[in-house]
């Protein structure tokens, strides 16, 4: 993984929500501050949004960096989400169910937002 899925893990083991955790880690990239990025994150929290947190606060990130091509990222990032192993993008589906539940997802979801912005650089 690299240092920013590194840190969104780190976050979420230091009792970040899992949207937090992501957006926090990634605060940098989109010119936020952490205390922006964890108001930001809070209505995505425990998916009361319905997709998991840690999901809508990567597509937050890649609608911010990607604007009007963020569409088809955001379509990119939930097919590579569900193809690692985890089967769906709401919150429902995953909590209990996948191993690991929030923080695999949170590790997920950085790792591959953060391979998805190194690319397109």
């Amino acid at each position: 993984m690299g240092a920013l899925a590194d840190k969104a893990v780190e976050n979420h083991k230091s009792f970040y929500t899992c949207s937090g955790a992501v957006l926090c880690a990634f605060a940098d990239k989109i010119g936020i501050s952490e205390a922006e990025a964890k108001s930001i994150s809070m209505p995505y929290a425990g998916g009361r949004a319905g997709k998991c947190g840690a999901i809508m606060s990567a597509e937050h990130v890649l609608k911010e960096l990607y604007g009007d091509e963020a569409d088809s990222k955001i379509e990119e990032f939930e097919a590579a989400f569900i193809a690692a192993d985890k089967g769906s993008v709401m919150c429902s589906d995953l909590r209990g169910k996948v191993p690991g539940s929030c923080r695999a997802c949170v590790t997920d979801a950085a790792r591959i937002l953060e391979e998805m912005i190194q690319s397109n650089q």
